[in-house]
């Protein structure tokens, strides 16, 4: 046994001694690729020995003292040739070896056997039928080993680069699939996109002529929906699709084949049994040995009138030279007409631009004229100059700003947020505009985009509102007093009952003052303090309040009345919910916030009976803020729904009329409108206020 493996040895050595001496001199390839190789011996003065014959700059020498440490280096590394010693404690060389063979991932590690022990033929079968490439007895030659190690890296590192070039060409493969696999998704969209985009029908159909599909001109051109023609014979469109001698629906295929390639003129059936004249084409392809035809059908119904009407028009003009030669002159004269009538539109286009001219000049409105691409004032009228103070030399071909034309938010102050010189028209938008002496003045503004000579220009006119807006100013404070006039006398009659139970009963004890009863004194008390309510709440609607609106959270202010309220239903046996979303900021005066709430609460608390709960909401809808106080109460009559917030209107027995009519007058100050609701389930009241803070 020993010498047929020195024998196998010899061989092997002299393969090895052929393949260098004909590479020549060089040992090793250009690539100086480091290779792992791992080296298995229980002895570490075998390992030391093998350690100096292999040790070289291209390799990586890994070494293990058992089987069992091997097959951990196996797992976490990749190996170029594995030399183990067959006789080991714990897990021996043959048993290392069937375990590494069993690993997918390491059963192509060619592994050599070094022994000095088991060199029966038993041993080599044995070691060969685990997986080993080679079986070398100690002593061994040095450099027999080291060209063998050699040999199985160079094959190791031949086949990680056909591995590499391998998955190169696996990934150009995968590349140029994508790449047709897109250019066939691209060409099946885009012959998607036509067929439901043509106006023609398009139709396709097998051999026999049963169709396989058709495009959604189908449904305008012959009145089917697209899933109830599939399956159905294509005569049933094309009905003269057939031959004279019978029906060819068995020898379709030949008789479409001559069709093919030509345009032919026939006619279709529609759903409703309307025949009319088309165009058809037919195509034929062949997928996988079927063949396919498609046919596209074009409604020719308005062209054959047209040749039809042709027809009859050229039959008529060449029976009648005389009629022709009449009707060149009418056309002759309407020419002339028209000449005339052209002349007539070119002059009242002179006279409406003059027109437009004399009204630009006269008008009382401010009116400019400016470039849409650079704000270049091209023109201004004369009331423009005069409003504003400027010379016609100093606003003439300006692209700046003159007047610094500013838009006037919900609180009524002046904000820049956006351009006002847009192509989007603007209708009586107010604003403030500042004139050359540095007069801040105010303004109704509109615009409109106009074409003038090819460019796009900015008409705007400014309709100055300074006088008017201070004449409604003044206006108003007269109206309010004379509110308070008319108020005067419905607060007369209130005030004066209280002030005639006083006065009876100090007639009354002036005879007897000494006995004056205190029941008369607390009654007399509370008929003042009734009085002075009065006079109070009414000071309170009547008086021009001037405002103090900062930006505010309407939630915030619902918050801190909330414990006030709430106390006030507890002692009356009532709940209150608040129900409060997301709501952005508001321009509010908080006190007056407060009375409003308050009075709306009260009045809810006061409608309704113990056990009743009172609701109030906040929340955002569209471009406002909605503040809903809903009761559970009797509700208010219809017939007295409209008298609701008159002063001095009212339905409680001790009530004074102002309260409602204060939430109105607070509401009017802050732009807000109130709605409500009634019904016998009970009353809500809406609040809708409009004066959002937009965030710059």
């Amino acid at each position: 046994m020993k010498k047929f493996t020195e024998k196998s040895n010899e061989y092997i050595s002299s393969q090895i001694n052929e393949h260098i001496s004909a590479k020549g001199a060089t040992r090793s390839e250009a690539n100086h690729e480091e290779n792992n190789i791992l080296i298995v011996d229980d002895h570490p003065e075998n390992l030391l020995a093998l350690e100096a014959v292999l040790k070289s700059e291209n390799y990586r020498l890994v070494k293990a003292y058992s089987g069992e440490e091997a097959l951990k280096y196996v797992l976490k590394q990749e190996f170029a040739v594995i030399l183990l010693d067959v006789q080991m404690p714990g897990l021996n060389g043959f048993e290392t070896a069937r375990l590494i063979k069993k690993r997918e991932k390491s059963k192509h590690i060619p592994i050599i056997f070094i022994t000095a022990i088991n060199q029966t033929i038993e041993s080599v079968l044995q070691g060969y039928n685990v997986g080993a490439i080679d079986y070398i007895f100690k002593p061994f030659h040095p450099e027999e080993l080291k060209l063998k190690v050699q040999e199985f890296v160079k094959i190791h590192q031949s086949m990680k680069r056909e591995k590499q070039n391998s998955l190169l060409k696996i990934k150009e493969i995968n590349e140029e699939l994508n790449r047709k696999n897109f250019d066939l998704r691209k060409n099946e969209v885009l012959s998607k996109v036509i067929g439901e985009t043509l106006l023609d029908a398009i139709v396709t159909f097998d051999s026999q002529g049963y169709i396989l599909s058709v495009n959604p001109s189908v449904k305008h051109m012959f009145g089917y929906k697209m899933n109830e023609l599939p399956g159905h014979h294509v005569i049933n469109l094309l009905p003269d699709i057939k031959d004279i001698n019978g029906d060819q629906r068995l020898i379709m295929k030949d008789r479409f084949k001559n069709m093919k390639n030509k345009v032919i003129e026939t006619e279709a059936l529609s759903k409703a049994g309307q025949r009319f004249p088309v165009d058809i084409q037919i195509g034929e392809a062949t997928v996988e040995d079927e063949h396919i035809f498609v046919c596209s059908i074009r409604d020719i119904t308005e062209r054959k009138e047209l040749e039809k009407e042709r027809k009859h028009q050229y039959k008529i003009l060449e029976g009648l030279v005389e009629e022709r030669t009449r009707e060149l002159m009418r056309t002759n004269k309407k020419l002339q007409s028209e000449i005339l009538e052209r002349k007539k539109t070119a002059e009242h286009l002179r006279i409406s631009r003059e027109l437009f001219y004399k009204i630009f000049q006269s008008s009382p409105c401010m009116i400019a004229i400016r470039s849409k691409e650079d704000g270049r004032y091209i023109d201004v009228n004369k009331s423009w100059l005069q409003y504003t103070g400027y010379d016609y030399s100093e606003v003439k071909n300006q692209t700046s700003h003159i007047l610094k034309i500013e838009e006037e938010d919900q609180s009524g102050r002046p904000h820049g947020n956006r351009s006002l010189d847009t192509e989007e028209s603007i209708h009586n938008k107010k604003i403030h505009y500042l004139t050359k002496s540095g007069e801040l003045k105010e303004g109704l503004l509109s615009t409109e985009a106009i074409d003038i000579d090819g460019e796009r220009c900015i008409l705007s006119t400014i309709t100055d509102i300074t006088e008017r807006m201070q004449l409604e100013k003044e206006m108003a404070r007269l109206d309010r007093l004379n509110l308070i006039g008319e108020m005067a006398a419905g607060i007369a009659h209130e005030i004066r009952n209280p002030m005639t139970t006083v006065q009876g009963f100090l007639e009354l004890s002036k005879g007897d003052p000494e006995n004056i009863s205190i029941q008369y004194i607390d009654l007399m008390l509370d008929e003042l303090k009734r009085a002075n309510a009065i006079i109070s709440e009414f000071l309170n609607l009547a008086k021009n309040k001037a405002t103090n609106k900062m930006p505010k959270q309407l939630n915030d202010i619902v918050k801190a009345l909330y414990p006030l309220i709430q106390a006030e239903a507890v002692l009356a046996d009532m709940s209150v919910t608040l129900d409060l979303n997301d709501c952005p900021e508001l321009y509010l005066d908080e006190k007056e916030i407060r009375q409003l709430i308050l009075n709306l609460s009260m009045n809810g608390l006061e409608s309704m009976s113990p056990g009743g709960m009172l609701t109030i909401r906040t929340y955002a809808e569209k471009q406002s803020v909605i503040l809903e106080v809903s009761d559970q109460g009797s509700g208010v009559d219809q017939e007295i729904i409209d008298k609701i917030g008159t002063p001095f209107f009212t339905t409680k027995e001790m009530g004074t009329g102002l309260g409602l009519a204060i939430c109105y007058s607070v509401a009017n100050r802050h732009h807000a409108d109130i709605d409500l609701k009634s019904s016998d389930k009970g009353t809500s009241f809406f609040i809708r206020f409009n004066n959002i803070v937009y965030k710059k």
